[in-house]
């Protein structure tokens, strides 16, 4: 053991100033580029990592030319402060922070990647601002990353050796780290000295590891343990938005927004009563919604909730999602996880409450959807049942004068979905502002949804009640969307008769033919089976293929003549089997009816 004690000493105290430096600067700069989507990102990025990929010689003989006494960071400090940090403890300290940094800040970014959008997108909605979204949600969420940035840049500053000895050089008591001692021991000889320096970093820097590695178990296993139950004062119901408002309630929607695959352009108005967006995946139904939010905006047009302007693009007007009183449900929920059930539904309700009415308003959610007793379990220790209806508590809690739902039942089993569906159905009933329901289930859209916005590619192809977009789809899109598997082209023959090219028959119309008329079309349900040959829109048909459901038969026929092989068919008919057994043994031809009040004519 050396008498001389002081390189530990100094590297100690470069080290742990050059980590609190790295730690605030790294994670703002991580923060910073995670958000900066400019011109030159690439380049910035390539200055942040340098310091890891260039030779530490390199660095700093770089940092010898910046600091040095004709560098301009030198000149300006020998000319503003009399002082110069070469070869001094002042430029071991920078080398160290310089090489340690990209560490930190490549750990914090990537923690910060990692965090699921649709959280920060939540917490926004519920009217946190960007500070708190950081503090509240990002920061606890990326710690364990941010912890290991740490370590390791505590580590990579103890460990210094090329930057530090070109800009501070090695002075006995001064400059001369853990490794210039040991570098400077062996090139004199004296290995037993060397071998205690290297001892002491390599115990210094694991320690620190391990130390960090013992605190993120023994935090995982705090967390798993905790799931208290409390029992909860039951209170009257669900919150509502502000009763002051003025009723009815309404959205206008009228926004265009460029897109990479396509343009979305659409424009309708929403009351009290739920709004279905039904389209299939891509359509631009869950855009919609980030517009409303505020998280996403758009290329031009208006927003208006209750007479409030959220979005003007003539008048220059976007208030961010914190002040829009708008609740969102995403499709995963979105539940933070480092928050308890309770903290979870709290989360929007700190604006001049105190922590008596929060509680209050928080056990009254709880109890109205079932949750009562879960206040203090985490997101994980939940079934999916559970956190949808925690985040819809969540939701409702802060009051919002919209409710946005994104496909809330697509993450369930089938049961649980419908189970939770007609919870939701209640919810929505009871609740007084407008509310959009994004599903690609279009037999959801039916039951939950009274009016339906069909979507296709960003436009707007049908807007109506849901039996009016169900009974007479306006274009094939929209009744393949609606369920329709049948579809044939068709030409007007004559007043009331139209030919279906594809099908080979001719058809008696009772409905008004479309001027424009392109298609025809029949839904697999409502094709039946008769004995009688010579009845309207009755032709023969035979076979091609069968396919077997728990309670139904789907068969897939071929009109006027047998079929060739299983892909050779016409139409596709579903009936139960209650009915199939009754016409499965009979001899073919077989004789199917699409009745004229139920052919769809479309454009």
């Amino acid at each position: 053991m050396p008498q001389d004690l002081t390189p530990f000493w100094i590297s100690v105290k470069t080290s742990l100033l050059a980590t609190v430096i790295t730690f605030f600067v790294g994670i703002a700069a991580a923060y910073w580029m995670l958000q900066y989507q400019g011109k030159g990102k690439s380049f910035i990025e390539g200055i942040f990592v340098a310091p890891l990929i260039l030779p530490p010689t390199v660095v700093g003989f770089l940092l010898l030319m910046f600091f040095g006494k004709f560098g301009p960071a030198g000149q300006f400090l020998d000319k503003f402060g009399g002082f110069s940090v070469v070869f001094n403890w002042y430029g071991a300290a920078i080398a160290a922070t310089v090489v340690s940094f990209p560490l930190m800040y490549r750990t914090a970014l990537g923690a910060f990647e990692q965090i699921d959008q649709n959280l920060l997108l939540v917490a926004k909605t519920l009217g946190a601002s960007q500070s708190t979204v950081f503090w509240r949600i990002m920061l606890p969420l990326s710690l364990p990353g941010v912890l290991a940035g740490t370590t390791l840049a505590f580590a990579r500053a103890l460990g210094e050796f090329g930057a530090t000895l070109m800009l501070a050089g090695s002075i006995p008591g001064q400059t001369q780290t853990i490794p210039l001692a040991i570098y400077f021991a062996v090139e004199g000889g004296d290995n037993n000295e060397a071998w205690f320096w290297s001892l002491v970093i390599m115990a210094t820097s694991l320690s620190g590891i391990i130390g960090a590695n013992i605190w993120q178990e023994s935090r995982s296993k705090r967390k798993g343990r905790t799931g208290k139950n409390i029992q909860l004062t039951p209170h009257s119901s669900l919150l509502t938005p502000n009763s002051s408002l003025a009723a009815p309630y309404s959205l206008i929607v009228d926004i265009y927004k460029q897109l990479a695959d396509f343009d979305l352009q659409v424009s309708f108005s929403a009351d009290n009563q739920p709004l279905g967006l039904l389209g299939g995946s891509g359509a631009g139904k869950s855009m919609i919604l980030r517009c409303l939010a505020g998280v996403e905006t758009p290329t031009s047009g208006k927003i208006i909730l209750n007479g409030r302007v959220l979005f003007d693009s003539e008048h220059k007007i976007n208030l961010p999602s914190r002040d829009r009183k708008i609740g969102f449900l995403v499709q995963n929920y979105a539940l933070f996880p480092h928050m308890t059930v309770a903290q979870n539904i709290a989360f929007g309700l700190s604006k001049g409450l105190s922590n008596t009415a929060i509680k209050q308003q928080v056990e009254t959610q709880l109890v109205a959807l079932q949750l009562a007793g879960m206040g203090n379990r985490y997101p994980h220790q939940l079934s999916g049942g559970q956190q949808q209806r925690v985040a819809l508590a969540r939701a409702l809690a802060s009051q919002p004068e919209a409710l946005l739902l994104d496909e809330p039942f697509s993450a369930l089993d089938t049961y649980l979905r419908s189970q939770l569906e007609q919870e939701m159905m209640a919810k929505l009933a009871d609740y007084d502002g407008v509310s959009l329901f994004v599903t690609h289930n279009m037999e959801e859209a039916y039951r939950i949804c009274p009016n339906l916005l069909v979507l296709s590619a960003g436009k707007t192809i049908q807007y109506a009640s849901k039996q009016e977009v169900f009974e007479n789809p306006q274009t094939v899109t929209v009744a393949q969307i609606t369920g329709c598997k049948n579809f044939s082209k068709a030409v007007c023959k004559e007043v009331e008769t139209v030919e279906a090219v594809d099908w080979g028959c001719t058809l008696q119309i009772i409905e008004p033919i479309p001027k424009n008329l392109s298609y025809v079309g029949i839904r697999a349900h409502q094709i039946t089976f008769t004995n009688d040959a010579n009845r309207e829109n009755t032709f023969p048909c035979w076979l091609a293929n069968s396919i077997e459901t728990p309670h139904r038969m789907t068969l897939f026929l071929k009109l006027h003549y047998p079929a060739q092989n299983k892909s050779d068919y016409h139409l596709q008919a579903e009936l139960f089997k209650e009915k199939w057994t009754t016409i499965k043994d009979k001899s073919f031809p077989w004789y199917v009816r699409l009745d004229s009040l139920r052919l769809i004519l479309m454009d």
